[in-house]
C-alpha cells in the first residue's frame, strides 16, 4: 500500500539542515515591486505638493494678528510696521451668538501701536475737544486713518470709523484686552465696577469680562503656541544640552551593559523606583501647600484671560491624581519585578548575549543617530507644509452681522464696495470683515485633502524610516550569529552592507509593512478627530463603542508591529517578500511559543527600565534646573511662561534618544533569538550539524522551556 503523505501542519514544516546556508542569502531579487512604485510616487506627489504649499502660503499669517482688511498687524514694510497690537472698536460685541459660528468677533479691527489707558467716550472726546486738540490726537489712535473729529454719533456708528468709547487695555498675545484688577476681591476695571459704552448705556465690568472670555476661547491653542514658541525660544539651547547628556548617558548604558549587565539591571531597578519616589514625595509636597495655603485671591485665571493648562497646576486635585498615578506605577513595577525574577535572569543572559554581538558590530551603536536625523527631516517637512498650507490663499471676507439675525450673514462680500450694496442696506450694522485666507481655485478647495495627505504620508515615511532600521540592523545581527567562528568569520562592514541590500532589494517590502501600521495610525486618528466633533452628542452606548475601538486599534497596532519586526528579520535573512516573510515568522514563533513567552517581552521589559531610567534623570535634573532649584550649578532661564514646556521637551526627547539606542540591543536580542529558533530546527548540536549559538545561551533557553513541559505533564 502506498504511504500517505502526511498533512502540512498549521504552523508550517520546519527547517531542514543545509550545509551551503552560512547566513542572509546574497543571492537576492527586488521584492514588492508594485508597492514599492506607489510608494516613490506618494513620495513625488508629497514634494510637489510642499513646492505647491510654498508657493501659496506665507507663515507669517499665523504669527500676525490681522485687521478687519486682512492686513497683518507689525509687519515689515507695511504702513502697520510700527502698529503690532490689534484693537476691537467694540469688545463687547464678542458675546453675540455669530461669534463661535464665524470664528470672528462682529466689530472693526485696525492695527494700533499701543492699547488706551483710560476711559473715555466719543461724545466726551467731542466735548473736550472744543478746548483742547490734544484729546482727538490721543482718541484718533483707535480710529480709520480717515477719521474726522467732527461727526455726529449717528454719522459715526453708519461709517463706523472710530469706536464709540475706549477704556483701559492692555496688550495680551499682541491684541488689546481689558485691563482687569481686583478690589477687596471684587473684579474691576481702571478702579470701576460700570462704564459708560458710548450709546448712551452703563455696562458692567462683568460684561466686558464674558466679552474678553468670548474672544479667548478663540485664541486659546494660539495663545498656547505663541507661549510655546517663545519658551522655545530662550530654552533651546538648554534643551539640546539635556539631550546630548541624554545621548552620552545611553551610549554609556550601553557600553556597560556589555560587562555588567547583571549589576547594571539592579541600577536600572534602584534608579527608577527612586526617580518614581521622588515624584511621589514632590507631589506629596505641593498637594500638602495647597492644601493648608488655599488661594483667596481673585487672579487672571479666574477671569479667564490665561489659557486654562496652568490653571491645573494650581489645583490640589491636580497633585493629588499625579501622586495617585505614580504610587499605582511605583507598585506595578515592584509586583513585576517579583514575578518576574526567574525570566529577568535569562534577559540578562540575552542582552550580555546582544553585547557581544554589538562589541563585534560597533556601527551599529551609530546607526540610531541616522534614524534620528531621518526622522527629523521627515518631521520638519510635515510641519512646514502642514504650516503652509494652513496659510494658503487670498484675504476671504464675508458678512458678519453684531446680532446675528442678517440673511446674508456669511456671505463673501468686498469690503470697499460693501457699504454701497443692498446687504448694508438691509442688515444695518453689518460688516464686511475678513474672514479667513482661502480662494475658489482647484488648490484652495482640495486644501482639507491635502492635510490628510500630508498627515497619511507622513506617517507612512515615519514608519518606513524604522522599518529600514530594524531591517539593516537585523541583518547585521543575523551575520554575527551564523558566523561559526567569531568574529574570525564575521564579513566586513555587515551593517553598511545589509543597509545597502534592504534599501536595493527590498524597499517595496518594508513600504508593504509600514503602510499597513500607517493605515491603522491613520484610521485611530480619525476615530479621534470624530469623538472630538460628536462629543456633544454621545451617549452611554456611543462611549462605550470608543472604548471598545480605541481598545481594538490598541492591540492591533501593537500585535502588527511585533509581526512586522519578525518579518523584517526575515526579510533580511532570506530576503523574500512581505507576506511571505511575515508567514514565515509567525509559523516559527507558534512553533516555539514556550520560548517567544520566556524571553521577548520580559528582555523589552528590563530595556524599558533602562529608558525611564534615561528620561526621568535627565528629566529630574530638568525640573531642578527649569524651576530655579540648582542655582549653584547653573542659573536657570527666569521668564518662562510655562516651564513644563522645555521640561516635558526634555524628557519626551531624552525618552525618544534612549529609546533609539536601546532599541539596538532590543532588535539583537530578537534577531538573535529568531536565528536561534532556526539553529534548533536546521542542526542538532552533534559534529556534522553543531549550532551555532553559545553553548551557555543553549543550555539557559532549553531549560526553560523544558520546564513547562515537565510540569505540565
Amino acid at each position: 500500500m502506498a504511504q500517505k503523505r502526511k498533512p502540512p501542519s498549521i504552523k508550517g514544516d520546519p527547517r531542514t539542515y543545509d550545509p551551503d546556508f552560512k547566513g542572509p542569502v546574497a543571492n537576492r531579487s527586488c521584492t514588492d515591486v508594485l508597492c514599492c512604485m506607489i510608494f516613490l510616487l506618494c513620495i513625488i506627489g508629497y514634494i510637489v505638493l510642499g513646492l505647491v504649499a510654498w508657493v501659496h502660503g506665507d507663515p507669517r499669517r499665523a504669527a500676525y494678528p490681522t485687521d478687519s482688511q486682512g492686513h497683518f498687524c507689525g509687519q515689515k514694510g507695511t504702513p502697520n510696521e510700527n502698529k503690532t497690537i490689534l484693537f476691537y472698536f467694540n469688545l463687547l460685541r464678542c458675546t453675540s451668538p455669530s461669534m463661535m459660528l464665524n470664528l470672528q468677533c462682529p466689530t472693526t479691527q485696525i492695527c494700533v501701536s499701543k492699547c488706551p489707558e483710560k476711559f473715555l467716550t466719543y461724545v466726551e472726546m467731542q466735548l473736550l475737544y472744543t478746548k483742547d486738540k490734544s484729546y482727538w490726537e490721543d482718541y484718533r489712535q483707535f480710529c480709520k486713518t480717515t477719521a474726522k473729529p467732527a461727526k455726529s454719533l449717528t454719522q459715526l456708528l453708519l461709517d463706523d470709523d472710530c469706536p464709540t468709547a475706549i477704556f483701559p487695555s492692555k496688550p495680551f498675545l499682541q491684541r488689546c484686552f481689558p485691563d482687569f484688577s481686583t478690589k477687596n476681591g471684587t473684579l474691576t476695571i481702571g478702579s470701576s465696577m460700570v462704564f459708560q459704552d458710548g450709546n448712551g448705556k452703563t455696562r458692567s465690568v462683568i460684561e466686558l469680562r464674558d466679552a474678553a472670555n468670548g474672544i479667548n476661547k478663540l485664541l486659546d491653542a494660539k495663545s498656547l503656541g505663541l507661549k510655546v514658541f517663545e519658551d522655545y525660544v530662550t530654552t533651546w539651547y538648554w534643551i539640546l544640552i539635556g539631550l546630548t547628556i541624554a545621548m552620552f548617558l545611553s551610549w554609556i548604558f550601553l557600553i556597560l551593559l556589555r560587562f555588567i549587565a547583571g549589576c547594571l539591571f539592579w541600577v536600572f531597578i534602584i534608579g527608577v523606583i527612586g526617580i518614581i519616589g521622588y515624584g511621589i514625595w514632590y507631589c506629596y509636597q505641593e498637594y500638602t501647600k495647597l492644601q493648608e495655603h488655599p488661594s483667596s485671591v481673585l487672579t487672571i485665571y479666574d477671569i479667564g484671560i490665561q489659557t486654562s493648562i496652568s490653571m491645573y497646576f494650581e489645583l490640589k486635585q491636580t497633585w493629588f491624581t499625579f501622586m495617585i498615578i505614580l504610587c499605582i506605577i511605583e507598585v506595578t513595577v515592584i509586583l513585576m519585578l517579583i514575578f518576574l525574577r526567574n525570566r529577568i535572569r535569562v534577559a540578562i543572559i540575552l542582552l550580555k548575549e546582544g553585547s557581544k554581538a554589538i562589541g563585534y558590530i560597533p556601527s551599529t551603536l551609530v546607526y540610531p543617530a541616522l534614524t534620528f536625523i531621518l526622522l527629523s527631516i521627515c518631521i520638519c517637512y510635515w510641519v512646514m507644509t502642514a504650516v503652509f498650507l494652513a496659510t494658503s490663499g487670498v484675504p476671504v471676507y464675508k458678512v458678519i452681522a453684531p446680532e446675528g439675525n442678517c440673511i446674508h450673514e456669511n456671505q463673501t462680500c468686498d469690503p470697499e464696495m460693501f457699504n454701497t450694496t443692498e446687504i448694508a442696506k438691509a442688515c444695518p450694522g453689518a460688516l464686511c470683515s475678513f474672514a479667513f485666507y482661502g480662494g475658489k481655485s482647484l488648490y484652495h478647495q482640495y486644501i482639507p485633502s491635502f492635510h490628510v495627505y500630508n498627515l497619511f504620508v507622513f506617517l507612512w515615511l515615519i514608519n518606513f524610516v524604522i522599518a529600514l532600521g530594524q531591517c539593516a540592523l537585523a541583518g547585521a545581527f543575523a551575520t554575527y550569529y551564523w558566523a561559526m567562528k567569531k568574529p574570525d568569520d564575521i564579513p566586513r562592514y555587515p551593517l553598511f552592507t545589509s543597509f545597502g541590500r534592504a534599501i536595493r532589494y527590498h524597499t517595496g517590502s518594508l513600504a508593504f509593512g509600514s503602510l499597513i501600521i500607517a493605515l491603522i495610525q491613520i484610521f485611530k486618528i480619525i476615530l479621534e478627530y470624530l469623538d472630538h466633533r460628536l462629543k456633544r452628542t454621545q451617549n452611554t452606548l456611543s462611549k462605550f463603542l470608543k472604548c471598545c475601538l480605541r481598545c481594538c486599534f490598541w492591540c492591533l497596532e501593537n500585535a502588527i508591529k511585533f509581526l512586522n519586526r519578525n518579518a523584517y528579520i526575515m526579510i533580511a535573512i532570506y530576503g523574500r517578500n512581505f507576506c511571505r516573510s511575515a508567514k514565515d515568522a509567525f509559523n516559527l514563533l507558534m512553533r516555539n511559543v514556550l520560548k517567544v513567552a520566556v524571553t521577548d517581552e520580559v528582555t523589552y521589559f528590563v530595556l524599558f527600565l533602562g529608558k525611564i531610567l534615561v528620561a526621568g534623570s535627565i528629566g529630574v535634573l530638568a525640573f531642578l534646573f527649569f524651576t530655579q532649584r540648582l542655582p549653584v550649578i547653573a542659573q536657570g532661564p527666569t521668564s518662562l511662561n510655562y516651564y513644563w514646556v522645555p521640561l516635558l521637551t526634555v524628557i519626551f526627547g531624552s525618552y525618544l534618544i534612549a529609546h533609539g539606542f536601546f532599541s539596538v540591543y532590543a532588535m539583537c536580542v530578537e534577531t538573535i533569538f529568531i536565528c536561534f529558533c532556526e539553529d534548533l530546527e536546521r542542526n542538532d548540536g552533534s559534529t556534522e550539524k553543531p549550532y551555532f549559538i553559545t553553548p551557555n545561551l543553549h543550555g539557559i533557553l532549553i531549560k526553560k522551556q523544558l520546564v513547562p513541559q515537565k510540569q505540565k505533564e
